[in-house]
């Protein structure tokens, strides 16, 4: 036998079983709180016409075989459900969630998977911010579930129970690397990165040739923000600049920031959340913008998902939606280390 058992070698599995236990009584308590909150459990299908329009996101694809030899057509295995689930919210589903297989190629590492489970929901009529009450009640119920009462986590503690941390953005650029963000930040889709470039090196976090103005707001945020998130309390961290607004819609008091917000535990991301964009052309217009610079980068562009841009203009209602990583939270309430100790069975390497 190798010196690794394969993970279906009943020693390796016996030291996953702890953890997998914990999984399915966290899966339990979270459709518990969707339930006794009226919310409609879904299914939807993971192969789509565009897998998400995230322009460093890579995607699997495969061709649809129809009943004629010369009958096919190219889709991709999605990297969120989130346009499905959106065209059921112009339907007519007002709170709906899914537990779904998402695929993601490039991720692999400690807790990054290419397939991995996402909870995502969504509420019609309702602000972002009423997703930062779900994420308590969720988050809780999991650690009660698993029968803890912190997460400890890579040399981190974080407390789910005590009252969470609400920082923005830029306060958080503030606090932890002494820069005002804001001011670095024209409001553009594609801001001059130069003056945040030297606000950077003045810190000791150094840019790359040709690296955007949100190259470098990531580098600053791995490096000197993220580590600090999620210390002691679950960290909610907000009022994102509008140009790392994906599909949310900009604050109406101040057109530069996005409503949507990141949840942090012990230095890990766990959820990323949006008050929802209703308007097609606008939606367009990002789209497009996305896959050029995906294009610029990358040498490859997803199509548009034109079903999904006629379901917004048939009358998207003023939603807000969040996307969980589930295996994740299901690390901090185990224990676990990697991402494949809370899976059944992980991709096979």
């Amino acid at each position: 036998m190798p010196a690794t058992p394969p993970p279906w070698h009943p020693e390796a599995f016996a030291r996953r079983r702890p953890h997998l236990a914990v999984r399915g009584r966290v899966l339990g308590a979270l459709r518990r709180v969707f339930k006794e909150n009226a919310f409609v459990e879904v299914d939807t299908p993971a192969l789509q016409v565009s897998p998400g329009m995230e322009p460093h996101l890579q995607a699997f694809a495969t061709d649809l075989q129809g009943p004629h030899p010369d009958d096919r057509r190219r889709l991709y295995l999605h990297t969120s459900p989130e346009f499905a689930m959106k065209k059921l919210l112009v339907a007519g589903v007002p709170r709906l969630y899914q537990i779904a297989h998402v695929y993601r190629n490039g991720e692999r590492s400690g807790t990054h998977s290419p397939e991995f489970s996402m909870l995502e929901w969504y509420r019609a009529g309702e602000g972002y911010k009423t997703l930062i009450q779900d994420c308590e009640d969720l988050v809780r119920a999991a650690a009660v579930a698993a029968g803890r009462s912190r997460f400890d986590f890579r040399g981190m503690t974080c407390d789910p129970f005590k009252a969470w941390r609400v920082l923005t953005v830029q306060d958080a650029f503030l606090d932890y690397a002494g820069i005002d963000l804001l001011a670095t930040f024209d409001g553009s889709h594609d801001p001059d990165p130069t003056a945040l470039a030297a606000e950077a090196e003045r810190i000791g976090v150094h840019p790359h040739a040709g690296d955007r103005w949100e190259d470098i707001v990531f580098r600053i945020m791995f490096d000197r923000i993220e580590p600090h998130l999620g210390e002691g309390v679950p960290c909610v961290l907000t009022d994102y600049p509008v140009c790392m607004a994906a599909l949310s819609r900009p604050k109406p008091e101040d057109p530069r920031l996005a409503e949507r917000f990141e949840l942090y535990a012990c230095g890990l991301e766990l959820a990323n959340a949006f008050g929802e964009l209703t308007d097609a052309a606008a939606q367009r217009a990002r789209f497009e913008a996305d896959m050029d610079l995906k294009q610029r980068l990358y040498g490859e562009r997803f199509p548009v998902d034109e079903d999904f841009l006629a379901a917004l203009e048939h009358g998207m209602p003023e939603s807000s939606g969040i996307a969980l990583g589930f295996d994740r939270l299901v690390m901090l309430c185990s224990g676990a280390e990697s991402i494949d100790d809370v899976l059944w069975l992980p991709v096979a390497r």
